[in-house]
């Protein structure tokens, strides 16, 4: 494998976990995931991802983005404190990352970045509704609503990584 070719792998790899890290934050990361293999696609000239794959990989960030769009409607609880999310969840992520590998490999990588960084957001947002007057506080079900919605849209993020990497390393 050529230099540029390693560097295009990696640069492939670490906009993967870009894609599962904004979903954490509802931002359409299974969209980014989804371009990043169809560009990978397109520059090894779909060797190694068909367009069976790409198209099951859009219909699927289709799905997850509408059933975000969906549950957004029903208000879910949105975290206030960005600045300490992120860093919650950035810390997360590298001690799920840490925790999960050595006992499941590869998926174990995946898994445990996305589990840790939604526990650190989870945490961080626990922590400061602990803070709030009772009338001030998030319901249970906008609670509830933002735990689902997350971890629906992290394990569609999660299986669209796991068909992608299948089929450009089998």
């Amino acid at each position: 494998m050529s230099l540029l070719a390693t560097a295009g792998l990696a640069i492939f790899i670490l906009i993967l976990f870009a894609g599962i890290y904004i979903n954490l934050f509802g931002l359409p990361g299974t969209v980014v995931i989804f371009f990043d293999v169809l560009f990978y696609a397109i520059f090894t000239g779909f060797n190694q991802v068909g367009w069976k794959i790409i198209l099951f990989l859009f219909l699927s960030a289709i799905v997850a983005e509408t059933i975000d769009f969906l549950l957004d409607m029903y208000g879910d609880l949105k975290p206030l404190d960005a600045k300490k999310s992120l860093r919650a969840s950035a810390i997360g992520a590298i001690t799920g990352t840490i925790i999960l590998t050595p006992l499941f490999w590869g998926p174990g990588i995946w898994v445990g970045f996305f589990l840790g960084g939604f526990t650190g957001i989870i945490t961080t947002e626990f922590l400061r509704q602990s803070k709030l007057k009772t009338p001030f506080r998030a319901t249970r079900r906008a609670i509830f609503s933002m735990i689902g919605r997350k971890l629906l849209k992290g394990f569609i993020t999660l299986f669209m990584i796991a068909v992608s990497l299948s089929n450009i390393y089998s």
